[in-house]
């Protein structure tokens, strides 16, 4: 072994590595390696050369303390809910809530006991225990949380899944409501704007790869979160966490319009009169949409929606088959041209493609729950070729199908008269109500556990979750431009969490090996 500084000083941890690469994170069993095993290798006698001892400092070259925040703590659990697809770990909350396991996150110590402030500072890599000989037998999580009258102490590893359990989860994120506006974005950026589809899905491809490599060098890490503290230390976590959160609320909004719109194209005519307040269709039924989606946030149990949120998957590729059905079987034909090159909305329909790749704050996940790691490369790119392929493929039939008619969403020109036309837009109502829980959780559960444990209560997350959705619905009534709501999420969001945030936390943490070239 080698002593190499991977990530200096002023990042807080300092990596001890073999010179080859860094191997696989997991035991050949499926065991996790991290300090939720009870033979953990963060003591240099145990005698495993695949992984090296850490140690923590601060900023100054002092041992890490408690002072340092690790907020949030609850990102690993609610995002492996959110991108779990009938996984057997789909249901590693059975018996509890994600209400109760906000409150576990929050610090909750025995009755009476009083708030402290340092449970939500816990270090992210603890210290290594002095060599004794033999493997050390109890080594506390950054993940651990004191015992309470409702929760254990230590919060359970992260679910398990096969090679095949996770492409399906990686579709699940990636093929999305994004695809409902691919053949608008050719409308807006002309058909070159297929080469942006394939280009960003291969850069995003590549930033999926970097997190990996990212994520290899500590069994600790975990998650996207994880990443940014080792990489920029505290400053660098809260930073990553935010953006996130901002993507999952926005992505609520859109769950929304995206059901009012739908909603309004069966029911036109429709409108309400509401305490002398007309209500035109689009804001009925967005009401509506929060009204239905309100009881679901307030599940205290939230493995039914993780498999119903399943059909994410199903309803992707039934309203593509839907599409094409209309196209081929019902005669509505391809006979659009269209332009080969729009300069002046280019950026648009760049935005657009890029929200289509939005997957890389759960990629972390998935990656630290598969039992064969080193096949995760293999999953992401069969996952992209996938979903470009979809995505090209859709985006060049919904124009030839419609042309410059098309609207933000294509399910909004599939003449209703066709029966396949009427599947494929109740896909787009179904599929996000059932994902608006599951997507809006980790943003609650973040809010929740930044409480001091006196105001811990069911009513007080209840009210919480009430907030965060009516604040949607006020944010959809003002916002009400699915496609160039998107646009903007694409070009802000994905951006940062897909291509740029990866290539600087992975030149932040490897800059002492990283070539020229790759820089």
């Amino acid at each position: 072994m080698k002593t190499k500084e991977q990530l200096g000083p002023d990042r807080g941890f300092e990596f001890e590595t073999d010179d080859e690469e860094n191997p696989a994170r997991r035991q050949p069993d499926g065991s996790s390696s991290s300090s939720f095993s009870s033979s953990s290798s963060v003591s240099s006698s145990s005698g495993d050369n695949s992984r090296g001892s850490i140690s923590t400092t601060d900023c100054c070259g002092m041992p890490q303390g408690s002072y340092e925040p690790s907020w949030p703590q609850s990102y690993r659990q609610s995002i492996d809910l959110l991108s779990s697809v009938l996984s057997p770990g789909a249901g590693f909350l059975a018996g509890s809530s994600l209400l109760q396991l906000g409150n576990s996150f929050r610090g909750g110590s025995t009755a009476g006991d009083d708030y402290n402030h340092s449970q939500l500072a816990k270090p992210l890599i603890p210290h290594p225990l002095p060599s004794t000989g033999a493997h050390t037998s109890s080594i506390v999580s950054p993940h651990s949380k004191p015992a309470s009258f409702f929760y254990p102490s230590v919060l359970p590893p992260p679910p398990r899944c096969s090679t095949s359990q996770a492409i399906v989860n990686g579709l699940n994120v990636l093929c999305g409501v994004g695809i409902l506006t691919t053949p608008y974005a050719i409308k807006e950026g002309g058909w070159m704007g297929l080469i942006l589809l394939v280009f960003l899905g291969f850069i995003s491809f590549y930033t999926g790869i970097l997190l990996k490599r990212c994520l290899d060098i500590s069994p600790e890490l975990q998650t996207y979160p994880d990443i940014g503290q080792a990489a920029f230390g505290a400053p660098g976590r809260l930073c990553i966490a935010i953006v996130l959160y901002l993507e999952l609320y926005a992505s609520c909004v859109e769950y929304i319009i995206l059901v009012s719109d739908s909603l309004s194209s069966i029911f036109p005519s429709s409108h309400a009169n509401l305490l002398g307040i007309d209500l035109s269709c689009n804001q009925l039924f967005a009401l509506t949409a929060a009204l239905a989606i309100l009881p679901t946030v307030w599940l205290r149990d939230l493995n039914l929606l993780s498999f119903l949120s399943a059909g994410g998957v199903i309803a992707s590729i039934l309203m593509v088959l839907c599409l094409f059905w209309d196209g081929v079987v019902d005669g509505v034909g391809f006979h659009q041209e269209g332009t080969v090159l729009n300069l002046t909305n280019l950026p648009v329909a760049l935005g657009m493609f890029s929200f289509c790749y939005s997957g890389h704050s759960v990629f972390p996940n998935i990656y630290s729950s598969m039992t064969e790691q080193s096949q995760f490369s293999d999953v992401l790119l069969v996952c992209f070729i996938l979903c470009t392929s979809i995505y090209a493929a859709v985006a060049a039939a919904g124009f030839l199908m419609f042309g410059e008619s098309i609207q933000s969403q294509f399910t909004l020109n599939m003449p209703h008269r066709f029966m396949s036309s009427r599947i494929a837009i109740w896909a787009t109502v179904v599929n996000p109500l059932t994902k608006y829980a599951l997507t809006m959780t980790p943003v609650a559960l973040s809010l929740e556990e930044l409480l001091p444990s006196k105001h811990q209560s069911i009513f007080v997350a209840v009210v919480i979750r009430t907030l965060l959705v009516i604040s949607t619905l006020v944010v959809a009534l003002l916002i009400p431009f699915f496609g160039f709501l998107m646009a903007l999420l694409g070009s802000f969001f994905t951006m940062l969490v897909a291509l740029i945030l990866p290539c600087l936390c992975y030149l932040s943490i490897q800059r002492q090996s990283v070539t020229i070239w790759e820089v």
